[in-house]
C-alpha cells in the first residue's frame, strides 16, 4: 500500500521551517499517543507514521533526499526497513527532543528560571487615564542566604542519589514508548542533602513579602500588564529569578464607559431642551465643556466631542467623548402642567405631520395594513 506523504502526515507545507515541523509533530503526537489511546490500533499506527515522518523531516540530509526521491530514496539510501524509519532508540531521541520541555529536559541537575508571578491591581478610570505609582506587598519566595540556596547546612556535603545514581533523570517505559523525566527522589539534582539547612528546612528558599512599587503609565486599560523583571519566584542557586506581572483592572465608572481610547456617556435632557434646543454643560475627565443641543433633537442622537477621550498608552493619539442623548419623559406632573401638555398635544394633531411626522406616519402605516 502506498505510504502517506510525510508533509501530509504532519499537516505542513513542503517549505515549512524546522520549528513548524516540530510544532506540528508535537501536537499530533500528543493526540495519538498510545497512552492516551490504549487498545486503539489505528492511533498506534498513526503515531508510528507521525514519528517516522518527523525523524525524516527533522534531519536536513534525510529531508533533502526525501524531497528529491520520495520514499524510494529513503529506502535505498538510509535503509532501516519501511521508509527508512529505524525506530527503537532513535525514536526515544526524537521524543526526548520534542517533549523535553514537558518532562523536564534531559540534562543532569537541570534547573529552570524561577516561576513568574501575577499581581492584580484595581484602578479608578481617572487613575488609569492619568497614571499612578502603586505600592504593593507581594508574597513570594527568595533564595535562602544561610545556605546560599543549596538547601544544605553550610559546610556539609551532598550524597549521590541512589535512585538515579547521580544522573538527575530516570527513564520511564511502557511498551515501545520511553521518556526521561526528573528523578522524583532528588528533584533532578542528582544529589541528596545529608544535613538540611535549619533556616529553609532544605528547600533552598524562604517565604518573604516584598515591598515593591510600580509606575502605571497613563492610558492603561483592563487586561494590560506591566512586567517587573526578576521580581518573581527565586530560581535557586545560580538560576535567574522569574518575573512579576502586574495586571490592571479598571473599576466601572458612574458616568463614563470606556471603549478603547474613546469614552461614552449617556446625556439625559428634558423635553423642553430637546424641543427648543439649549446649551448644556458636559463633564469630562479634565474639565467641563459646553455642548449645544439643536432644537428638535431626538433620543439616541449622539454628539462627538473631539479629543476628550483617553490618550493611548501605545501612541500619542487621543480618543473622543461620545454623548448619547436620552430625552426624559416628565413625571409627577401637576394638573396645570397636564392641561398645558394636553393643549400642546391638540395643537400638534391639528397640524398633522408637521410637528410629529414619525408618529403620524406610523398611524398611517397601521391604517394601510388593516385596510
Amino acid at each position: 500500500m502506498a505510504k502517506t506523504d510525510y508533509y501530509q502526515s504532519l499537516g505542513v507545507s513542503r517549505d515549512a521551517s524546522a520549528a513548524e515541523i516540530k510544532k506540528a509533530y508535537k501536537k499530533l503526537a500528543m493526540k495519538h499517543h498510545p497512552d492516551r489511546n490504549q487498545g486503539n490500533k489505528e492511533s498506534e499506527e498513526k503515531f508510528k507514521e507521525l514519528s517516522e515522518a518527523y525523524e525524516v523531516l527533522s534531519d536536513s540530509n534525510k529531508r533533502q533526499t526525501y524531497d528529491q526521491f520520495g520514499h524510494e530514496g529513503m529506502d535505498s539510501r538510509f535503509g532501516g526497513g519501511a521508509g527508512g524509519f529505524s525506530g527503537g532508540g532513535s525514536f526515544n531521541d526524537i521524543f526526548g527532543d520534542v517533549f523535553g520541555d514537558i518532562f523536564g529536559g534531559s540534562g543532569r541537575g537541570q534547573q529552570r528560571r524561577g516561576a513568574d508571578l501575577e499581581y492584580q491591581i484595581e484602578l479608578s478610570l481617572e487613575e488609569a487615564i492619568s497614571g499612578k505609582e502603586v505600592k504593593m506587598k507581594v508574597p513570594t519566595s527568595v533564595n535562602c542566604k544561610d545556605c546560599d540556596a543549596t538547601g544544605a547546612k553550610n559546610g556539609t556535603a551532598f550524597s549521590t542519589c541512589s535512585q538515579c545514581n547521580g544522573a538527575g533523570q530516570v527513564r520511564m517505559s511502557q511498551g515501545f514508548f520511553s521518556v526521561q523525566q526528573p528523578c522524583p527522589r532528588c528533584g533532578g539534582r542528582g544529589q541528596m542533602i545529608d544535613q538540611p539547612c535549619s533556616t529553609c528546612s532544605g528547600a533552598g528558599k524562604i517565604k518573604k513579602t516584598k515591598n515593591l512599587s510600580v509606575n502605571i503609565p497613563s492610558g492603561v486599560d483592563t487586561g494590560d500588564q506591566i512586567r517587573l523583571s526578576g521580581e518573581g519566584e527565586a530560581g535557586g542557586q545560580g538560576v535567574q529569578s522569574g518575573d512579576l506581572y502586574v495586571s490592571v483592572r479598571v473599576k466601572p465608572h458612574s458616568i463614563f464607559q470606556r471603549q478603547q481610547d474613546d469614552l461614552l456617556c449617556e446625556l439625559p435632557i428634558n423635553f423642553t431642551t430637546a424641543t427648543l434646543g439649549d446649551k448644556v454643560i458636559i463633564p469630562t475627565l479634565n474639565g467641563k465643556v459646553e455642548l449645544k443641543i439643536p432644537n428638535g433633537t431626538q433620543s439616541g442622537k449622539q454628539f462627538r466631542i473631539k479629543g476628550k477621550g483617553v490618550k493611548s498608552v501605545r501612541s500619542n493619539s487621543t480618543g473622543d467623548l461620545y454623548c448619547r442623548v436620552h430625552v426624559e419623559t416628565p413625571v409627577n406632573l401637576t394638573k396645570e402642567q397636564k392641561d398645558l401638555l394636553s393643549q400642546l398635544d391638540n395643537s400638534f394633531r391639528k397640524s398633522k405631520s408637521k410637528h410629529i411626522p414619525k408618529e403620524n406616519g406610523w398611524v398611517d402605516k397601521i391604517k394601510d395594513f388593516f385596510e
